[in-house]
């Protein structure tokens, strides 16, 4: 009998989520066997965990160690230390993965921080090229304290951008200044002057609205959330009248078709081991935890990212 478990959905108990024992993974030739040692969590897949039938198991972002190698001789060698992207099923003791999701790390690089990567990380580092080169540029991110929000104002710092962020309370303007915003808007609308090239939007409703106002003469406008609500009333005529204005529906695992995910994984493990980049965790917990740790995400107890460990992270 297999002793790998794994996050499943089970509806009869509270949090939904509860860890039982499945199969063994059976990698294709392109897939390595991945030790699973930290794993992230984000909102979109605790949520799909709320309304998902019972058995399914959820789970994007893994760091860990390969514990076989892919059979076609691509990707890491076995041993080797790694972060890695599934579509589900990533909260698991054992995983397979293909190698075109997974990048090494660094040997400075920690587990905790790696799991972090793969949606949050890819989210901001896809969403951010929308606007091109960034230098000297008008960035503008909303829900910035949140883990997309966090990766995308150090990144669009990094890149030269002057980056406003926006936040829901002033006490979380020193942080945002921090992490190397120039200037922080605070509350649910977004003022129409200055104006942007480049928003990264993951609110929704009236701060989605306000923001397409706020768009210079061919700016863009990524929406890739809506925490806040998903129905939204825009001024149309400012809009179209700025000129060549754009507004971009992003969803990752679309993206990626472009780029595979351990192009950009890697991108950002070199960042971080190069002191570029820090993760933002403000909670780090066993995965046994995981029920209370994803209602604590959904109800907005901590900002940033949530890492929980299946063994002692390294």
């Amino acid at each position: 009998m297999s002793d790998n478990r794994a996050v499943v959905v089970d509806p009869d108990i509270a949090g939904r989520l509860v860890i039982r024992p499945v199969a063994e993974p059976v990698p294709d030739r392109g897939e390595a066997v991945v030790r699973v040692r930290a794993i992230s969590l984000n909102r979109g897949e605790v949520r799909r965990s709320g309304m998902a039938a019972a058995g399914w198991r959820p789970g994007w972002d893994l760091a860990g160690e390969v514990q076989r190698a892919a059979a076609d001789g691509s990707g890491p060698r076995v041993g080797a230390r790694v972060v890695g992207l599934l579509p589900e099923g990533a909260w698991a003791e054992r995983v397979a993965v293909p190698t075109h999701a997974l990048a090494a790390l660094p040997d400075t690089v920690t587990f905790s921080q790696a799991a972090t990567f793969p949606v949050a990380g890819l989210t901001a580092l896809h969403a951010l090229a929308k606007g091109g080169p960034l230098v000297g540029r008008r960035v503008l991110i909303t829900g910035a304290t949140g883990g997309v929000g966090d990766f995308a104002v150090q990144l669009a710092r990094l890149a030269g951008a002057h980056v406003t962020a926006s936040a829901r309370r002033a006490d979380q303007m020193p942080a945002l200044r921090q992490l190397g915003a120039h200037e922080v808007v605070v509350g649910d609308e977004i003022p129409p002057s200055p104006t942007y090239d480049l928003v990264l939007e993951s609110v929704g409703g009236r701060t989605l609205g306000t923001a397409l106002a706020a768009l210079e003469h061919g700016g863009v406008c990524v929406t890739f959330g809506v925490s806040a609500s998903a129905e939204v009333t825009f001024d149309a005529r400012t809009f179209f009248l700025a000129g060549r204005t754009t507004l971009y529906g992003f969803y990752l695992f679309k993206e990626l078709g472009s780029e595979p995910a351990s192009v950009g994984l890697k991108r950002l493990a070199d960042l971080v081991a190069a002191g570029q980049l820090a993760p933002h965790i403000s909670l780090e917990r066993p995965w046994t935890e995981i029920a209370q740790v994803a209602q604590d995400l959904m109800a907005r107890r901590f900002p940033g990212k949530a890492v929980l460990a299946l063994v002692s992270a390294a």
